[in-house]
């Protein structure tokens, strides 16, 4: 009997057994099919995240000025949206007026203790910063982000922020200048309206049949004064240095032509007022003469399309300036680099990127008119071409294949001396007081002394 129940009892084990194992064999293929299906749904899925979402928190500091005076919540809007794509990265950021920026920046730079990890810098100081070796050379980092391509941006734009061959900041956006011109005076005399191909000679045979001084209306303005003169020189051929960066060529034959065209477009031409009248004296009366329908072609910033948007009394567009030789543009721009001794490289370039080509930072730069955005990407820069007035808006980003940058030469830390003895000589050949060849001989001598 005992044997009978023995079996029985083995019997039932066996079957038992024999469940268990069929159903463990179910589940593990179960398993292994599901788990097959999650990778290849991993495969299938680009991968969105951000690798720094995997990395450990980290804070970086960042300072800046341009926001400052009504900007503030476009910022803070840009920064929510980086911290929540970039979630282990928080930005700790300070916006300081303009008037108090650089004397702020400028004192936390040299102290190193309370110096941020990202600051806006514009071109002029960039450059004197990178001299005094207080920027931290990112050019490894860069070259090291396989998402970010050199592409991306505008050519110029992003080596305006080299130093000696050292990629030592990136450009965020920019300002620029181009020519305005009065649709409805080119109309009225039956003249075509400027084009990209037009030279100083067509600007001014335009402006002679455009002038009407009897009735106050001008055929071209430009302000003569250091930055309208570099760039002028630039059209000519000409630069305050020669090709190997450190001998003063300012009183150059194409230097010396440029200058002369600029005076004689009031005196001998007479296309363009007397730099004595009010439209060279008062603040703001050339653009708003242009507003009032009294030029017919101006030079002026891209900073000015919602101002005449709003009271042009004209039908107006821009162009290329003209150039004599060559094309050559304003470049005034916003950029951020990095303290020599941040500690934050990673994250701290990852946030300098996002600011100048992410697509959400360059929609609301679009959307809230706050300067142009270097992005190399028509498709997403559509948008701001689509914003007219002007109808020509692509005009304001074509001129960055076309930029001059300051001439701070070999002594970037002595730009505000330069620009006031070349300065000083360019108001003398303005009133008539030198000639023009008088003038850039004494700047080039005095240019001289600054190197020493």
């Amino acid at each position: 009997m005992v044997k009978r129940i023995f079996a029985l009892i083995l019997a039932l084990l066996m079957v038992t057994a024999l469940f268990v194992g069929c159903g463990s064999d179910k589940n593990e293929k179960a398993t292994n099919d599901s788990e097959k299906v999650v990778e290849e749904n991993k495969s299938d899925t680009p991968d969105t995240q951000p690798k720094e979402k995997e990395a450990e928190p980290v804070t970086i500091k960042f300072i800046q000025n341009s926001a400052n005076g009504g900007r503030e919540d476009v910022l803070k809007s840009m920064i929510d949206n980086f911290q929540t794509k970039y979630s282990n990265i928080t930005v700790d950021y300070e916006i300081i007026p303009w008037n108090d920026y650089y004397t702020k920046l400028n004192t936390v730079l040299s102290a190193g203790a309370e110096a941020p990890d990202v600051f806006e810098v514009g071109y002029e100081n960039f450059a004197q910063y990178a001299s005094k070796g207080l920027l931290k050379d990112i050019t490894d980092i860069v070259a090291s982000d396989s998402e970010f391509k050199t592409e991306n941006m505008k050519k110029l734009a992003f080596d305006a922020y080299k130093f000696d061959g050292k990629q030592m900041g990136i450009c965020t956006d920019f300002t620029g200048c181009i020519m305005y011109y009065n649709k409805d005076l080119f109309d009225s005399k039956g003249l075509e309206y400027p084009n990209e191909n037009w030279t100083w000679e067509d600007e001014l045979e335009a402006a002679k049949k455009l002038t009407d001084e009897s009735k106050g209306i001008w055929g071209t303005v430009s302000p003569l004064q250091v930055y309208e003169f570099y760039k002028t020189i630039a059209q000519n051929g000409g630069s305050v240095w020669g090709t190997d960066g450190k001998t003063v060529t300012v009183n150059s034959k194409e230097c010396v032509e440029a200058l002369q065209w600029m005076i004689d477009k009031s005196y001998k031409y007479k296309v363009q007022p007397p730099f004595t009248s009010d439209i060279y004296t008062q603040p703001d009366a050339d653009w708003r003469a242009f507003e009032e329908g009294k030029i017919a072609m101006l030079r002026n910033g891209t900073w000015q399309f919602g101002e005449f948007e709003k009271n042009a009394k004209c039908n107006w567009d821009i162009v290329l300036e003209p150039g004599n030789t060559q094309k050559a543009h304003h470049f005034f721009s916003n950029g951020l680099a990095m303290y020599k001794n941040s500690e934050k490289g990673n994250a701290a370039w990852t946030f300098m990127k996002y600011m100048a080509i992410d697509p959400f930072v360059v929609n609301t730069r679009i959307e809230e008119n706050w300067n142009i955005p270097v992005l190399n990407d028509d498709n997403v820069m559509s948008a701001y071409y689509k914003k007219t007035p002007p109808e020509s808006k692509k005009v304001a980003t074509d001129l960055l294949d076309s930029l001059v940058l300051p001439p701070l030469g070999p002594i970037p830390e002595k730009w505000a001396e330069l620009q006031q003895v070349l300065g000083e000589e360019l108001e003398k050949a303005k009133y008539g007081k030198v000639t023009a060849q008088e003038a850039l001989d004494a700047a080039k001598e005095k240019i001289e002394k600054l190197l020493q």
